[in-house]
């Protein structure tokens, strides 16, 4: 799976596949044979044909915001290993989930220069901190919760959710809809 720190669950990516006929499968179950829970995945190494699994034909990119990669990339079983996946090749997928995310990070709203420029600076004087004085950046740590928690429900607050287009919040934000009114809902809590 390939994370971004930035969107979080919103924007998790991972090769996704397609079978011979274009189609993409639903999820490949495995029942252990006693309990009530049944083990689901769509890693793309369970679609190998065991264990009355289709067999995959070709990866492309797949995020959990539901954007799926349009370039297609043939799935080779006669080099894939499911019980080694990660020693597969799939940088072109994660290459092209890599700009699906350039293109939603474009979308949303952007931080001001001095303050990104700021904030990058912060990282860098707060990496060096961690490894010179941990507990000096433990209090700094502290510190910074604080002052985005009352950040983050200030801005929540100045938002009226009678006039809210939960599209465009989440737009701006990078999120889903859903996601957006949770976050917004969770701050405006604190307030």
């Amino acid at each position: 799976m390939w994370t971004s720190e930035e969107f979080g669950q919103e924007h998790t990516g991972q090769p996704g596949v397609l079978l011979a006929d274009g189609t993409e499968p639903g999820p490949v179950y495995f029942d252990a044979g006693s309990g009530p829970t049944v083990h689901r995945s769509t890693d793309w190494w369970v679609y190998d044909g065991t264990l009355d699994a289709p067999i995959a034909a070709e990866l492309r990119a797949a995020c959990s915001c539901g954007w799926r990669g349009t370039t297609r990339y043939p799935l080779d079983w006669t080099v894939a290993d499911s019980r080694h996946p990660y020693a597969y090749d799939t940088t072109g997928p994660e290459g092209d989930w890599d700009t699906h995310l350039a293109e939603v990070r474009a979308r949303t709203v952007p931080v001001p220069a001095d303050l990104a420029a700021l904030i990058e600076q912060l990282d860098r004087r707060l990496a060096t901190l961690v490894s010179e004085e941990p507990l000096a950046a433990l209090r700094v740590g502290a510190g910074l919760e604080r002052l985005a928690a009352t950040t983050a429900t200030e801005a929540a607050l100045r938002i009226d959710p009678a006039d809210a287009q939960w599209e465009t919040i989440g737009r701006a934000l990078g999120i889903s809809e859903q996601a957006a009114h949770a976050r917004l809902a969770r701050y405006a809590l604190r307030g």
